[in-house]
C-alpha cells in the first residue's frame, strides 16, 4: 500500500474547492480612471458580477469568455434583491470560481460593499478589495469644483440622498454649516425638499449649489444654480440620475476651474437667480 501524500497537490485542491470574490471599485465612469488592478482582475476573472452605475467602457474591458451577471438596482426597480446578491457570490465562489463583484465608484462609499463583504466573512468565502475613485472625487474633478479649498470649504461631507427606508433625513443643522462642501448622493427625487432643508436650517438662498449629471462621461451635464433655484433649473434642463449633487462655496470656482466640458461636447447650464446661460 503506497502511504506517500502529495501535499502540494492535497493543498492546491483545497484551494480550488473554493474561489474568492473581488470586491472591485469601477470608479465614477470613464474607463480611463480605473485601477490597472480592476482593469487585470476584468480581463482574467471566471465571472464578473455588475451594477448598474458600472460605466459602459468599464464593461468593454472585460475579456471575451468571462461571464457577465447582472444585478443592477434602479430606483424603485431592483434586478436581483440584495440578499439574492449575497447568496449568488457565496455559490459563485463555492464553485471554485474567481468572481469579480464590480460596483461603480467606490465599493465602500454607499455601495454597500461592507454589507456584502460581512455575508462573505461569515460563511469563510475569500475576498479582497480593489478601491476606486469615488464619485464625488472623480465627478467634482471632471466639473471643475474642488471638494476643498483653503478660501472656502475645509471640510468636505458626502451624504446619501435617501435612506434604506426610502426617507431623506439627514442631520440638516450640521449641513448647513459655512466653509464646508456637501456632496448629496442619489439626491435628485428629492432635491426640492433637500434645498429647503439647507435655506431652513441656515444657509443663504444664494448659496451655490450645482448638479452633475453623467459625471466623467462624454454625456456628462452640469447645472450650477443657488438653493433656491437648483431644482426648477434641474428640472428645466431634464437631468436624470446617476447624478450628484455639490453645495459650497467652491462651485463659485467652476467658471474658473472648468477644463473638460467644452472640448468633450458636455453641456453646461450656468443659473442664477437673475440669468441663465448656456456654454
Amino acid at each position: 500500500m503506497n502511504s506517500f501524500v502529495d501535499i502540494p497537490a492535497m493543498v492546491a485542491a483545497c484551494r480550488a474547492a473554493c474561489g474568492k470574490v473581488y470586491l472591485v471599485g469601477a470608479g465614477p465612469g470613464d474607463p480611463d480612471l480605473l485601477t490597472l488592478r480592476a482593469a487585470r482582475l476584468l480581463a482574467h476573472a471566471d465571472v464578473v458580477v455588475y451594477d448598474h452605475l458600472v460605466g459602459p467602457g468599464v464593461l468593454e474591458l472585460i475579456g471575451a469568455d468571462v461571464e457577465r451577471v447582472y444585478v443592477g438596482k434602479e430606483r424603485s426597480r431592483h434586478s436581483v434583491p440584495q440578499e439574492g446578491i449575497n447568496t449568488m457570490l457565496v455559490r459563485l465562489a463555492r464553485e471554485g470560481r474567481s468572481v469579480v463583484r464590480l460596483k461603480g465608484g467606490d465599493p465602500f462609499v454607499f455601495g454597500r460593499g461592507g454589507e456584502e463583504l460581512q455575508v462573505l466573512a461569515a460563511e469563510g468565502v475569500p475576498f479582497e478589495v480593489v478601491p476606486g475613485i469615488t464619485a464625488a472625487c472623480g465627478v467634482s474633478s471632471y466639473a471643475g469644483i474642488p471638494l476643498t479649498h483653503r478660501d472656502h470649504a475645509q471640510s468636505c461631507t458626502f451624504v446619501t440622498g435617501h435612506l434604506k427606508d426610502g426617507s431623506c433625513n439627514l442631520d440638516w443643522p450640521a449641513l448647513a454649516r459655512p466653509r464646508q462642501t456637501v456632496v448629496i448622493y442619489m439626491g435628485l427625487s428629492g432635491l426640492p425638499d433637500i434645498c429647503a432643508q439647507l435655506v431652513a436650517n441656515g444657509l443663504p438662498a444664494d448659496w451655490p449649489a450645482a448638479v452633475v449629471a453623467n459625471g466623467t462621461l462624454e454625456s456628462q451635464q452640469v447645472v450650477c444654480a443657488t438653493l433656491a433655484t437648483l431644482a426648477a433649473a434641474v428640472a428645466r434642463e431634464g437631468l436624470a440620475s446617476p447624478c450628484l449633487t455639490i453645495v459650497g462655496e467652491v462651485v463659485k470656482l467652476r467658471d474658473e476651474l472648468v477644463w473638460r466640458a467644452e472640448a468633450d461636447g458636455a453641456r453646461t447650464t450656468a443659473t442664477t437667480s437673475n440669468n441663465t446661460a448656456q456654454v
